[in-house]
């Protein structure tokens, strides 16, 4: 039998709170599937297994914070007779100082309802919970999850229909983002020795075939810029390896695929950077789409665990508004991040005239104990001409 562990969803967490179960003892699973939600400092986080086969037992219980590589559950593979692993062992909350560690969780205060939920309807507790804060009625609403049951995601949908007010400890929420942000990203200064390589690269091309192509497109399938930054980004990452992969114990290890983080900032304050798997495989159309949804799925705190924990190199752009450039800190254990200031017009040389052009100016932050400026020119120059052609990416 395999052993369900708490996953590591960013190099900021050391633990975090299981919020939800989708699934129960004798439900079938496979790759891929969402089974539990952990909320963490940046959110609610949707986990997903990675083996195929049976729920044999839920180890750790609703409420608990737990450690990253805590057990979760056992998973008895297909075929697998009962025999639950010997060195399994139920979680226990992560507790700081020298204190020891008690076998037993910390109860989570019980939650006083403001609207009484029927007991004759199936639903998760953490939807129970959230829809007695909501004053929601749970059976006026028509569940997802196992069996028809009402899960977390029904409530909150119903919720942001709605348009609730916003809740009264957001404040408190975007600190403790704000701290796990700050962590990260002092680590990655103090251990990390970054360089930095800038390039302004003219969009002329690339706005006159963005512009061509919109043309006949709704709004809605119409493309934008940073598909095209992302796609070349990808692309130029494939040529030039050292910027794509992690650091860790063993030295740098490269990717082979390139699972390109999106810096997406939240309503409010707060960042996230979680990956579009495999974007030099896709489209611009597919990229475009990919875009529209983790964004969506990031400001709505619905993000998945592997969204959170795969990315392999990082973009950050500002957009149409903004300043002319900005240098990035790289996520740990990525080794790079490339960086976007806003496209406008810009004085270029060409043919021995200075010119108005759109340009937009890209910074490449690299860590030095794998590359160095020499490949970091190389890459961005690989970058500058996948724009030249756009109807190639």
């Amino acid at each position: 039998m395999a052993v369900f562990k708490m996953p590591s969803l960013g190099a900021d967490m050391e633990a975090g709170t299981l919020v939800e179960w989708l699934v129960k003892p004798g439900d079938p699973v496979q790759h891929g599937d969402i089974v539990a939600v952990v909320e963490t400092q940046k959110g609610a986080i949707e986990i997903e297994i990675f083996e195929d086969g049976v729920v044999e037992k839920l180890v750790a219980e609703l409420g608990q914070s737990l450690p990253v590589g805590a057990p979760l559950a056992i998973i008895r593979a297909p075929g697998e007779t009962r025999e639950e692993p010997s060195d399994v062992a139920a979680p226990v909350a992560p507790q700081a100082g020298a204190e020891a560690i008690s076998p037993v969780a910390k109860p989570v205060p019980p939650v006083v309802p403001t609207a009484a939920a029927p007991t004759g309807t199936p639903a998760s507790p953490a939807a129970k919970r959230r829809a007695a804060e909501l004053g929601i009625a749970l059976e006026s609403l028509t569940g997802s999850g196992p069996g028809g049951a009402i899960v977390l995601a029904d409530v909150e949908a119903v919720a942001r229909a709605a348009q609730p007010s916003p809740k009264p400890e957001r404040g408190a929420y975007l600190a403790e983002m704000r701290k796990a942000i700050a962590a990260a990203m002092a680590r990655s200064k103090r251990e990390i020795p970054h360089y930095y390589v800038t390039h302004t690269v003219d969009l002329t091309a690339a706005t006159d075939w963005l512009s061509a192509t919109n043309a006949d497109r709704p709004p809605e399938e119409r493309l934008l810029m940073g598909a095209l930054l992302m796609k070349a980004v990808a692309l130029a990452a494939r040529e030039e390896k050292a910027v794509n992969g992690h650091y860790g114990a063993d030295g740098f290890i490269p990717s082979a695929a390139i699972h390109l983080g999106l810096a997406i900032a939240l309503r409010g304050g707060g960042l996230v950077a979680p990956a579009i798997l495999d974007a030099d495989q896709k489209s611009l159309r597919e990229l475009m789409e990919a875009m529209r949804d983790l964004t969506m799925r990031a400001r709505a705190g619905r993000l998945k665990s592997s969204e959170m924990s795969m990315a392999t190199l990082t973009f950050s752009a500002l957009g149409e508004s903004g300043v002319e450039a900005m240098a990035g800190i790289i996520v740990p254990p990525q080794v790079a991040i490339v960086t976007a200031g806003a496209p406008g017009a810009q004085p270029l040389v060409r043919d021995g005239q200075v010119i108005a052009a759109q340009a937009v100016t890209l910074t490449l932050a690299a860590d030095h104990r794998v590359s160095d400026g020499r490949l970091g020119s190389k890459f961005l120059t690989a970058l500058d001409a996948k724009l030249q052609t756009p109807e190639e990416l």
